[in-house]
């Protein structure tokens, strides 16, 4: 396991996590060398298991227990493996060299190692959630979340280089691509921790909330992070999806006559163009509304947690939420 691991720190998800990490590393074993290597690596990269806390600690509200079911971590254990699925497709889209501070998959082992490490993914996760739910509404559930992911990434390919696209075509993507994985993670572990109806439609809205802040700030990191919270800066610009911040300023008459120009040069950008956008970007108050706007739908899920048994883990839900939208900038 990777000592860099940041769940290590919550005693409450520790040992559920672990159980997790293990059971990842056990589905995915492969008798094809590449593909093992390629797996397992990304596997023990670091990557923040949010999904995997989010469904946990919400079967642990609705259960008011702090112990967990195996099938809790066969569910938590697919969504990851899932979201990891996802990410090597999304690199293999975008022709990115890094995931997680490191070199990607495609990067290192080629495109066609990588389409097939992705597929091999999404076989998996089939296979841990048909062993661990027998009811027909949460299969159609985990079915529909696939489709909102994909129509979510179909929806932001589609408005590539897009200078008209609005606040609402970029939420209507975000719902998709990023915050319906963190709603079905909180629906799921509500509901297979016996949550009742309330608890479990809270939890929902919670985890659709809390997605959209995510990518949100995700969003800002872009122009602020850089290298520090291995983000390549920029990178998404390069490629023609437009994130918020970017969207904000081409809604201001004065920033767009600025950038543009700058934009349709399209793939031809220098990299003089991109470091002048984000110097446009980062003079103006875009950063503060985009920032603004994350705060508004953290604050929805602050209150949809408002709505549940104040346990520990509703304590540490909060102060995780807290956490993940105000990481440093």
């Amino acid at each position: 396991m990777n000592n860099s691991q940041p769940w290590q720190k919550y005693p409450l998800i520790r040992k559920p996590l672990e159980e997790v990490n293990q059971l990842i590393q056990a589905t995915i074993r492969t008798p094809y060398s590449d593909l093992q290597d390629a797996l397992l690596e990304m596997a023990s990269n670091g990557g923040k298991y949010l999904r995997p806390s989010l469904l946990i600690l919400s079967a642990q509200i609705a259960s008011k227990k702090e112990t967990v079911s195996k099938q809790i971590i066969q569910l938590a254990s697919s969504i990851e493996i899932l979201h990891m699925a996802s990410l090597i497709h999304d690199d293999i889209i975008d022709d990115s060299d890094e995931r997680r501070g490191k070199i990607s998959i495609q990067a290192r082992f080629g495109k066609d190692t990588a389409v097939y490490a992705g597929d091999l993914l999404f076989t998996h996760f089939f296979d841990l959630i048909l062993n661990a739910i027998s009811e027909q509404d949460y299969m159609i559930k985990n079915a529909h979340t696939m489709h909102h992911l994909l129509a979510g990434e179909l929806g932001q390919m589609a408005e590539r280089f897009n200078l008209s696209q609005d606040f609402n075509d970029y939420l209507t993507n975000v719902k998709g691509k990023t915050a319906a994985l963190f709603r079905l993670a909180a629906e799921e572990g509500s509901h297979f921790g016996n949550g009742d109806e309330q608890t479990t439609q809270a939890l929902a809205s919670f985890g659709e909330n809390l997605g959209i802040a995510f990518q949100i700030v995700d969003d800002i990191l872009d122009y602020t992070g850089g290298k520090h919270l291995n983000k390549p800066t920029l990178e998404d610009l390069t490629t023609g999806v437009y994130s918020l911040p970017l969207l904000l300023a081409l809604s201001k008459k004065e920033l767009r006559e600025q950038l543009v120009p700058l934009l349709e040069k399209k793939r031809q950008m220098s990299k003089n163009d991109i470091e002048q956008i984000q110097k446009i970007l980062l003079n103006s108050s875009v950063i503060d509304e985009t920032h603004a706007l994350a705060e508004q739908y953290t604050n929805r899920a602050l209150a949809n947690l408002a709505q549940l048994p104040q346990t520990n883990a509703t304590v540490l839900l909060k102060k995780m939420t807290r956490k993940l939208v105000n990481r440093t900038l």
